[in-house]
């Protein structure tokens, strides 16, 4: 993958604690892309400046939340294959997981979540 394809390696903090790694897509190449493609969301993904997402081409179920511009998670849906979901007001970014994620973090609405880059 070039640069410009592969999302930046982040962490997802929330209360203190780090949820998991991730990867933040920033321009508009991963954006379109999200998760489709894989396998499997091993590794979920967050998507910046987005307010609605779709599981179309997607062969799992995944979990999605919506952050505002605080980092608060204002919903959190669960969406299956082949499926397009509503945009949310205020949501200014998403997380992708696979389905279940969010309950194993455990992840709620109301939860900010920091994005932490990478040290390298």
């Amino acid at each position: 993958m070039n640069a410009q394809s592969d999302p930046t390696p982040i962490w997802l903090v929330s209360g203190g604690h780090v949820l998991c790694s991730a990867r933040l897509a920033s321009n508009r190449v991963q954006r379109r892309k999200g998760l489709r493609g894989t396998d499997s969301a091993s590794e979920p993904l967050v998507i910046e400046r987005c307010r609605w997402v779709h599981s179309i081409g997607m062969s799992y179920p995944i979990d999605v939340a919506f952050l505002d511009a605080n980092n608060s998670v204002v919903a959190i849906h669960h969406l299956p294959p082949w499926r397009v979901d509503r945009p949310v007001k205020n949501a200014v970014r998403v997380i992708e997981a696979h389905a279940g994620s969010f309950a194993r973090w455990p992840l709620r609405v109301g939860d900010i979540v920091e994005v932490r880059h990478v040290s390298r």
